[in-house]
């Protein structure tokens, strides 16, 4: 039987401004009203700028490494190859994405960023660790949504912490040191806010302190570990209602960022999500 390839997309789109459709808390002529600058496309190059002065002249193709695996029946993985795309036409820059199967080794010094996709357990938990850890050490790009944001906590508890015996109860659900958790209530189909702290990547991406955000999963971030990641340099800065976390980042990082949410649920061809905009301008 031949050997199924990886899914591949290119894309080399024509430049298009972005455009506010929903009227969200991240629309334009609600920000402007307090006195909120929004992160259109050009904005955000613009902000790039200051620190990395070789955006302006970097017309190369983006490589992006899809951590996960894939699924075309699976909404939220047809959602992510969307959103690249919508984000890539809005910032006028080619790109190239290749899906990298968790059960596989992959050259990961060909990509420039990585996200790592919603649909956990993954085939190997070790693989997507290791894709995780690797963009971490090596400061490329990384953004994680719904179970990428839970391996990403993982990773750094297990490496960064020394927390080797921490787990993920979808793969262990008896083990004694649970970071993450199954929900008591799940999250799955629901659409919540998401307070955002100040002077956050988080908070520079979406121009505003708050969003409304789709959720996919039924696992989340032992509270009991909250304070520990944040005091050891994994920064909480979203939360929800009960303040349970719901954004995760690296400060010193150029951009290393986990949402329990799924922000390419909301990204469209004319209003690319601010997210997503941020994770791929910072790979220029």
């Amino acid at each position: 039987m031949p050997r199924k390839r990886p899914a591949i997309r290119y894309c080399e789109p024509r430049l298009r401004r972005a455009r506010c459709a929903t009227g969200g808390p991240a629309c334009p002529s609600r920000l402007r009203r307090r006195n909120i600058v929004p992160n259109r496309p050009e904005t955000i190059l613009e902000g790039l700028k200051q620190y990395r002065p070789h955006v302006q002249d970097n017309n190369g193709m983006v490589k992006v490494g899809i951590i996960g695996d894939y699924d075309k029946t699976s909404p939220t993985h047809l959602l992510t190859d969307a959103a690249l795309s919508h984000t890539a036409t809005a910032l006028g820059v080619p790109y190239f994405s290749q899906w990298l199967p968790t059960d596989a080794t992959h050259d990961l010094a060909l990509f420039d960023a990585f996200l790592c996709a919603p649909g956990s357990p993954y085939k190997s938990l070790e693989g997507a660790l290791t894709g995780i850890r690797f963009a971490r050490e090596n400061r490329k790009p990384l953004l994680g949504t719904c179970g990428g944001f839970q391996h990403i906590v993982l990773e750094y508890a297990r490496n960064v912490m020394g927390f080797s015996d921490v787990a993920h109860a979808e793969y262990d659900p008896y083990a004694s040191n649970l970071i993450v958790q199954s929900l008591s209530c799940s999250l799955k189909g629901k659409v919540m806010a998401v307070q955002i702290e100040p002077d956050s990547v988080a908070a520079r991406a979406y121009g505003s302190f708050t969003a409304e955000e789709n959720y996919y999963c039924n696992f989340g971030m032992n509270p009991a570990y909250q304070q520990k990641l944040h005091d050891a340099g994994l920064h909480i800065t979203g939360w929800d209602a009960d303040k349970e976390a719901r954004i995760v980042e690296l400060p010193d990082h150029p951009f290393y960022l986990g949402t329990l949410f799924v922000p390419q649920s909301r990204s469209t061809e004319t209003s690319p999500h601010p997210v997503i905009l941020a994770f791929v301008s910072a790979a220029l």
